[in-house]
């Protein structure tokens, strides 16, 4: 009996481990980090999200409890990987999906201002990873799914999610591209994944574009290639409806859900923050839910498909990172990762000297392509604090130095 009671409460005590009551702010990644998608490897989570016209592209994001994250890199770094010379403010990077799979990393993505879908790889989620893999089958919003030896892709030409399975080192298209799902009605089908989890294969979508009407919706299947029936409660994150009227939080959607070591769900996913009526200028974040979800029934986010800026529910144990200063000094041999460029960078227009960042234009270069900068909108939490910093620039007859303030 001491022993039956030992292991009941050595139990107890693990559960409560695992799942703690701290509660978390959201977004869990703030300012534009738009479409984001994550892994697990072991212990450690890996999210990454779009990167549209900013060079490097793919920011890349590592955690070990979904709550807190710190970048580690990006997976586009050179040129060869990402070429965005006619890449507008609606061109280059669109939505990235990140996988593991037997030891290695695979980001997928599209570039729409160059040759649609493609995808890297690396053996380590900081790099480096490998030049580009193209892929036959179209649309945008790529993902992977590995099973039995096989790699599926699945992507949304003619907006309707098509499936196909394919070589992931080769890029090569194994079957023909088969019709599964178009989703419930709404617009702009987009953003598929696909999970298998008692039995079911599980197709996780986006419909009603990135704006108010955002909603993400899943349909399930006993056979990968279908017929696909969408769930009686779709959809299953919204903030389109009544109860979410009047919460700062809107736009939800284009979400990936992940498994936690403990069997907990959880799903991350796009949203805005209104700044007073329906203005929002902080761009798409990532935000962090719980999800619920039994064996053999469908995902339930939240209760309610709802979600808030304070979530006030267990969580793994949480392991944050040392908080990131608030002042950039230029005194490294290189800019920190969360300062990228506007396309292509000329890098022989720069140089870090002395605590300073000195911009020296080279004749015939193109203006708009030369300056590192913090991506707008929202510009990495700087709802929070203000970068400043000494520059100085030299364009060949005259120089200025003056402080710099984003």
């Amino acid at each position: 009996m001491r022993k039956l009671t030992f292991f009941a409460a050595l139990a107890f005590s693990l559960s409560c481990f695992a799942q703690q009551p701290e509660g978390y702010r959201n977004p869990v990644i703030a300012g534009f980090h738009p479409d984001p998608s994550v892994c697990r490897a072991g212990d450690d989570f890996y999210l990454v999200n779009s990167s549209f016209q900013y060079f490097p592209g793919v920011p890349i994001f590592h955690s070990k409890d979904l709550v807190h994250w710190q970048q580690i890199g990006h997976c586009l770094t050179r040129p060869s990987q990402l070429p965005l010379k006619n890449a507008s403010t609606w061109g280059g990077i669109y939505a990235p999906t990140i996988r593991f799979h037997e030891g290695r990393f695979y980001m997928i993505t599209t570039n729409v201002s160059d040759k649609g879908n493609f995808l890297v790889h690396a053996t380590d989620p900081r790099g480096p990873w490998s030049e580009p893999v193209w892929i036959e089958q179209g649309g945008i919003d790529p993902s992977l799914y590995f099973e039995d030896g096989k790699c599926y892709l699945v992507s949304n030409p003619d907006n309707c999610i098509h499936l196909c399975q394919i070589d992931p080192l080769t890029g090569e298209q194994l079957t023909p591209s088969k019709r599964l799902w178009e989703g419930t009605g709404g617009r702009y089908p987009e953003g598929p994944h696909l999970y298998k989890k008692d039995g079911w294969y599980y197709l996780l979508i986006s419909e009603g574009g990135t704006e108010y009407g955002h909603k993400v919706t899943i349909a399930r299947s006993r056979h990968i290639d279908g017929p696909y029936t969408g769930n009686p409660a779709n959809p299953i994150l919204t903030h389109i409806n009544m109860n979410a009227q009047g919460n700062p939080i809107q736009g939800t959607g284009h979400a990936d859900l992940v498994e936690a070591p403990d069997g907990s769900w959880w799903m991350v996913c796009l949203a805005f923050r209104t700044q007073g009526g329906t203005h929002h200028l902080l761009g798409r974040e990532t935000f962090l839910a719980p999800v619920r979800w039994d064996e053999g029934a469908w995902p339930v986010v939240n209760a309610d498909g709802t979600i808030y800026p304070q979530m006030n529910v267990p969580t793994l144990p949480q392991r944050p990172f040392a908080p990131k200063p608030a002042r950039t000094e230029f005194d490294a041999d290189t800019l920190a990762y969360d300062w990228v460029y506007v396309r292509n960078p000329h890098p022989e227009n720069y140089e870090l000297r002395k605590g300073r960042l000195v911009h020296a234009r080279r004749p015939g270069t193109d203006r708009r392509q030369s300056y590192p900068r913090v991506p707008p909108p929202g510009a990495h939490e700087l709802h929070r604090h203000h970068l400043t910093a000494p520059a100085r620039c030299l364009d060949g007859r005259r120089s200025w130095a003056n402080g710099l303030h984003v």
